[in-house]
């Protein structure tokens, strides 16, 4: 590809969030004036003569339509370069390939289900060493950091699903003390809410399929950075380990990333009404053991949430103390569909224990308080009252 498609342009630098998310990486068509990128739905393209392209040659390799959502994360997440990927765990896994037999990766002891999974399960295979910490403990993560040659650590925040918060400046300037790179999944949050490389972080992963996308109609992933050195390793892995998305996936996400900023307003303002229910609810019943949602001001990571958050997001967990009664929880929902995934303007709900996180031995899930009875919200976008209204209820049938 040609230099001028390789770096992104800073053109829309100066605008704010939702005009970069309409307009950064998609202005009208040249060739047809079309205000909606086109989806160029080909596998190749002709080459003027050998080895002379039009800046394609292969879809694996690049395609206008990747690029122009790889230039929107890149300016949404105020980075100079941004990949798209075929999943998150897509994303992770070309990651993962960029290091080597014997080198080491600490990650967050309450991680994904699939990055726990591909890890311990695939990576080991291949030499690459496993670390766990409570990365909102710092005092422990330095001393992990400080006794092992770490080459990446990898956090998500709020974590998935305790909705813990982790310090990411603090986590940062730790592992660059210690020349290690720092991995923030921010999927939880979206772009709208945090931008982890002004935090100090080295890379940012979105599972797109999540807020980015929006709608529950795709798969796709993505990774932000900043050092053009690593960019160009993972733009090689990209297309060497072929991870890639379709065209169409990605113009599903163009298509979602146009509204984010007002989704993620009515997705917090809808978790933080339910979430205060729940709090509420837990003073008077003894069927809520705990609530996990770090808008509460309680929560042990709101203070560190104020400062790197701009809202709190959809998201949030809480346990009910037996897994009969979260079954039957769940049974009596009207709205809440139980299924996994998270993220889309519909509202989820799911026992991690059991469905997303069912890959980590149960000793360890129960550890880290990863219960049967934890039940995971995605809170959608419907109307507040409702929701709290079919919580509610269906609070009242559990058993």
């Amino acid at each position: 590809m040609t230099e001028a498609k390789k770096h992104l342009s800073n053109r829309w630098k100066s605008y704010g969030f939702s005009t970069r998310a309409i307009h950064d990486g998609q202005e009208p068509d040249e060739l047809t004036g079309a205000v909606t990128v086109p989806i160029y739905q080909t596998s190749t393209f002709a080459q003027e003569s050998p080895g002379k392209t039009k800046g394609y040659e292969y879809s694996r390799t690049g395609n206008p339509t990747r690029l122009a959502l790889e230039k929107s994360i890149a300016s949404l997440e105020k980075a100079r370069h941004a990949l798209a990927f075929s999943s998150g765990m897509g994303a992770i896994l070309t990651i993962a390939s960029s290091l080597r037999s014997g080198d080491k990766i600490l990650l967050g002891d309450d991680v994904y289900g699939g990055t726990y999974r591909i890890f311990t399960k695939v990576f080991a295979n291949f030499g690459l060493d496993c670390e766990f910490v409570d990365p909102s403990d710092i005092e422990a993560a330095d001393q992990k950091l400080a006794s092992k040659k770490i080459a990446y650590v990898l956090i998500e925040t709020p974590t998935n699903p305790l909705m813990k918060i982790v310090d990411i400046h603090a986590v940062s300037k730790l592992a660059h003390e210690n020349n290690s790179r720092v991995i923030v999944d921010s999927t939880f949050s979206s772009p709208y809410i945090t931008t982890p490389l002004g935090f100090g972080a080295d890379v940012v992963v979105h599972s797109t399929t999540k807020y980015l996308g929006g709608h529950s109609d795709l798969v796709g992933g993505a990774v932000a950075v900043n050092d053009s050195e690593l960019y160009e390793r993972l733009k090689f892995l990209q297309n060497a380990c072929g991870a890639v998305p379709g065209p169409f996936d990605c113009w599903l996400v163009l298509r979602g990333i146009k509204t984010l900023s007002l989704r993620m307003e009515k997705h917090s303002r809808n978790a933080a009404a339910i979430a205060k229910f729940l709090y509420e609810e837990m003073s008077r019943s003894k069927k809520i053991h705990s609530v996990n949602y770090p808008g509460l001001p309680d929560s042990p990571g709101h203070n560190i949430a104020k400062k790197q958050m701009k809202l709190y997001g959809g998201m949030m967990s809480f346990d009910l103390g037996r897994e009969e009664r979260t079954v039957s929880f769940l049974k009596g929902l009207k709205l809440f569909s139980t299924a996994e995934s998270l993220g889309g303007v519909e509202s989820l709900a799911e026992v991690p224990g059991i469905m997303t996180h069912a890959s980590l031995p149960e000793s360890e899930r129960r550890k880290k308080g990863i219960t049967n009875s934890l039940v995971r919200l995605s809170v959608g976008i419907e109307d507040e009252e409702d929701l709290v209204q079919d919580i509610s209820q269906a609070l009242k049938l559990a058993r």
